[in-house]
Order: structure tokens, then sequence, then C-alpha cells
């Protein structure tokens, strides 16, 4: 019982959960909904950018064996699943870095074969995933997107930040250009495609011009959706040992700034 654990006073936030004995990934899922679920191919990240404890808190890089997880797909778009009569009309693909994804039972697997071999299975069902990571997301991954016809037409593609300094205080190991690249080359292969971000504004030392550099970034990729944070220093992290130096209100006022951005474009598009 995960709750208990919390409960213990000898709990700590970076010990990572499978110390206690909890397998997440062998977990067999009761769903409560006829139309969503979520399927874990992996778990943990050996990425480390230096303002996530997800390394800590969930260790490293677990990923899933795809016979496994082409089983629990079958059963959640299955007529009969549980207590539930219809089966599940979208799948959602789960994992700190899914492109990070090769099956231990056969290395050969990577996540656009995964995708793939998910897309080919019977029945009426959209597939999504989160989240990927720039830094690996592949021409195999963009050409299997493309060519299917189950994946929705949405990516979440977290850039975090505009400005080159801060992605490398972040350990985000791609350049702004890179990530420009990167989205051009998936919006000529899909051009329908609806396209989200992740961003923290108020990072240790980002500068006005710093943050106007991902301002920039935003009004160049137009993008459909944005997931905006404001730094908040993590302990155990590597940003932790930065210095916090971006008020508060100032972040109050760049968070404002970038979501403004994201209701232009909306309103542009209508």
């Amino acid at each position: 019982n995960w709750p208990k654990y919390l409960e213990k006073e000898s709990y700590s936030l970076f010990q990572p959960w499978h110390n206690y004995g909890v397998s997440y990934l062998r977990i067999t899922p009761k769903y409560k909904t006829n139309s969503l679920a979520y399927v874990p191919i992996s778990n943990g990240c050996n990425n480390f950018c230096t303002y996530c404890v997800v390394p800590f808190t969930r260790g490293p890089l677990i990923c899933r064996d795809h016979e496994e997880i082409l089983r629990e797909v079958k059963r959640a778009v299955s007529p009969i699943r549980n207590t539930i009569s219809n089966g599940a009309r979208e799948i959602w693909l789960l994992g700190q870095n899914v492109n990070d994804y090769t099956s231990p039972g056969n290395s050969l697997i990577n996540f656009p074969k995964l995708l793939k071999m998910v897309n080919d299975i019977p029945g009426k069902f959209v597939i999504r995933f989160t989240s990927p990571n720039p830094k690996n997301f592949s021409d195999e991954l963009i050409k299997v997107m493309a060519e299917s016809k189950k994946i929705a037409k949405f990516l979440n593609l977290p850039v975090q930040s505009g400005d080159n300094e801060i992605l490398k205080k972040m350990n985000r190991p791609y350049t702004v250009e890179q990530y420009k690249d990167l989205v051009k080359k998936i919006r000529e292969k899909i051009p329908n495609i609806n396209l989200s971000t992740d961003v923290i504004v108020g990072f240790p030392g980002e500068t006005k011009k710093q943050f106007q550099n991902t301002a920039k970034l935003f009004k160049e990729m137009k993008f459909n959706i944005a997931y905006i944070a404001k730094y908040s220093p993590r302990p155990g992290t590597a940003a932790f040992k930065m210095k916090d130096d971006v008020p508060r209100e100032e972040k109050e006022k760049r968070w404002k700034d970038l979501n403004d951005l994201i209701l232009k474009n909306k309103n542009d598009v209508k």
C-alpha cells in the first residue's frame, strides 16, 4: 500500500519507490473508464536534467518487455475487459522519455517499432504517447507517426527553454537550432500535426534577454499548447545548488507573457 509508505517517518523523497518492493510496471490495471487506457512502457530516467528529481525518485530507466505492453494494449481495447463492456478508444503509452525505449526482450525493438506494433493491433482506437525528448527523436519515429492511421496528429515536444546557455545549464543535450530543425522536419512529414511543448521560466540565472529568446521561439514555433512552469528548486538536484535569483514577481510576469503568446496564437488560428 503506497500511501502507507508515505506516512513512514523514515521515508525519503530520494529513495526510489522500487526500494520498497513496489513494482509499478507489474501492476495489473483496473480500468474505470470506457475511453482511456494508460499503458506504461518504462519507468525512471537516465537523463539527469538539472531541475528534475525523477532519476532520484524513480531510479534509472527500466523498460518493459514489448510483449507485456502489447498484451496490455490488446486487453485494454478488447470489448470485454474487467467490468467494462467496451474497449478503450484511446491508448496512452507512458514513459519519462519514451524514445529511450528498448525492449529488454529484444534489443532490436525500439520505440518506433513498438509504436508500429501497437498501431497494427486490430480495433478502432487512437494512440498517444508522452513524453519524448528532442535529443533522440529519430527519422524512423517521424516516419511511423506519419504513416500510422491510429497515432494522433498531436505531439508534446518539450523544449524547456529557448536559450542555448540555459539549455546547457539544464543539461538538455540539444540546441535551439536543433529543436527548430526537428520541428520543421516533423511538420514537413506531418503537415496537420498539433504541437505542444513544456517550458520553465525563471530558471537560475535566466536573464531578461534569455527569456526573450524563449518568447521569440514561441512566436516562431506557434505552439498550439504550452505547459509553462515557474522554476522552483528541488532538493537533491544539481539546480538546487544554483542561486534561485529570479524574483517570484518576474517569474509570474514571464509566465504570463508566454501564456499570452499561446492565447494569441489560438486567436490567430480562429
